[in-house]
């Protein structure tokens, strides 16, 4: 999901991982315009905008973190994010983003991890400075240095390990 102010890498790395993992992957604009701006004024176009997508057909809801993009997609996406959890659909979080499962309660009780100043955000959660963890059906990323993990972690989940393994080598990636 999309909003002005995201963190760009943080959501094209993952996306492009997975698209390379041969995923179906369709960046939806909460904003109800496709143009986006990035927190670090790159402009780039959404594929579709939230009303025109059925978010509970998603294997998996990924929020992108920067500021205020977080704000926004937490704004847009409470009633989508709650229905996928219910449903044990996949949700996956990087940077600030966490925060907002974390105000939502989604990660009470669970081991998630967030960009450094947001831990507050995340009550009842066993706070690890691990740079992706996995608890459930949740996997949170701590920023922009490990979007290329979280996008792996995601390939690994939906996919498998050997798919997850194709695309390390296919990139060169030998980090995790």
């Amino acid at each position: 999901f999309l909003a002005d102010g995201l963190e760009e890498v943080e959501c094209l790395a993952v996306v492009d991982v997975l698209r390379r993992a041969g995923a179906e992957v369709t960046l939806v604009s909460v904003t109800g315009s496709r143009e986006i701006t990035g927190s670090h004024h790159i402009h780039f176009q959404a594929d579709a905008l939230f009303d025109e997508t059925a978010a509970e057909e998603a294997d998996v809801l990924f929020l992108p973190g920067g500021m205020p993009g977080t704000n926004t997609l937490k704004e847009g996406l409470k009633n989508a994010i709650c229905k996928a959890n219910k449903q044990g659909r996949r949700i996956a979080a990087i940077c600030a983003a966490p925060s907002i499962l974390g105000e939502m309660g989604l990660l009470k009780g669970r081991t998630a991890t967030c960009y450094p100043g947001f831990e507050d955000k995340l009550e009842g959660v066993s706070y690890t400075r691990q740079g992706v963890i996995t608890d459930g059906n949740i996997t949170t990323a701590r920023g922009l240095g490990y979007a290329l993990d979280l996008g792996i972690e995601l390939i690994r989940l939906l996919m498998g390990p050997q798919h997850a393994q194709m695309v390390k080598d296919s990139i060169q990636y030998d980090q995790v």
